[in-house]
């Protein structure tokens, strides 16, 4: 009755359905007297089956924030977060919810145990939730693990401090991978690795995808990165989404100012489309999440601003098939 009441229907199609997501912490900033930062406020998007939601925007911008809210690593300060057509609003929803969805972190030098070996590392997952009967099961789905990853089996006993970053970071997904999820947040995978070792971890997150029918929300501020694994992205800027579309459609149409002047930043190979190409530069720095401006939070930057920018914040709209944006002046 709930989601009758409040005009929401789950999507059959929809692994994930995020409804006004809004995660806001207190900082104290003066004697006795605290500012909510509102690091994502009011934010809404869905990722359907066996698809990649690609997350970009500036540092700061609250993606982070959004991946581990969304799986409950912080707890929503407002907002509602539906799985597989379930909402997460009590333990046991919660429970499942943990197993089924898992977290690649961004830094593979601080996100895995030093005093651990990589076999643990891996097998944690299989530990908290029971799912081997035996040592032996365990044993056995350690490797298998390894070998989907790349990984040398005869390294389990090894710690991580004798890998490299991209080894590191594969052991990192293999460990996301035991609890055998059908969703996996990936948080700047690649952000902490050389160019050549990013190419290798992002094509093996695609075949990783294709034959485990796995979907991914993946967060980045490398467009070029986000565009090649993404089939929609969405654009966030200080704690809002500002626009949300297919991969394609929103590198070569891009509506939003910001996302504009996101995509005239990408570097182009060609040197004859290099110097015809105009470079917005946003003027002034990205305000404090402790002040947010009044209505739409890109107004002082924004050379499109209007009146109505600063009374109301705009609500993402369908501007053309397929294709949402935040913006009074579109």
């Amino acid at each position: 009755m709930e989601e009758i009441k409040k005009g929401f229907t789950p999507d059959p199609d929809c692994l994930v359905q995020v409804r006004n997501l809004k995660m806001f912490f207190p900082i104290t900033t003066g004697f006795l007297k605290t500012t909510m930062l509102k690091a994502v406020n009011d934010v809404s998007f869905d990722i359907r089956r066996g698809e990649t939601l690609g997350l970009v925007g500036e540092s700061g911008c609250g993606k982070t924030t959004v991946g581990r809210t969304l799986l409950q690593l912080y707890k929503p300060t407002d907002g509602e977060i539906w799985f597989d057509g379930r909402k997460i609003d009590n333990k046991e929803a919660l429970k499942n919810f943990r197993r089924r969805a898992q977290m690649v972190f961004q830094d593979p030098y601080s996100s895995l145990n030093p005093r651990m070996t990589v076999g643990d590392i891996v097998a944690e997952p299989i530990d908290v939730h029971h799912l081997c009967a035996n040592k032996t099961e365990r044993e056995n789905r350690i490797r298998e693990l390894m070998t989907l990853v790349g990984l040398n089996t005869e390294h389990a006993t090894r710690y991580a401090h004798e890998f490299s970053g991209g080894q590191r970071q594969r052991i990192g997904i293999a460990r996301a991978l035991a609890s055998k999820p059908e969703f996996i947040v990936c948080d700047e995978p690649v952000s902490a690795l050389d160019v050549s070792i990013q190419a290798q971890v992002i094509n093996m997150l695609e075949d990783l995808q294709s034959r485990l029918s796995l979907t991914y929300l993946f967060i980045a501020h490398d467009i070029s990165v986000v565009k090649h694994i993404s089939n929609r992205i969405a654009v966030m800027y200080l704690g809002r989404m500002m626009e949300l579309a297919s991969a394609n459609e929103l590198t070569k149409h891009p509506l939003h100012p910001y996302t504009v002047s996101l995509m005239s930043a990408v570097p182009v190979p060609d040197p004859k489309v290099s110097r015809n190409q105009h470079r917005i530069v946003l003027e002034g720095d990205v305000p404090s999440p402790l002040k947010v401006p009044s209505g739409c939070p890109f107004r002082p930057r924004c050379s499109r601003a209007t009146a109505a920018c600063a009374e109301a914040c705009p609500a993402m709209r369908e501007v053309s098939p397929g294709h949402f944006a935040a913006c009074h002046n579109l």
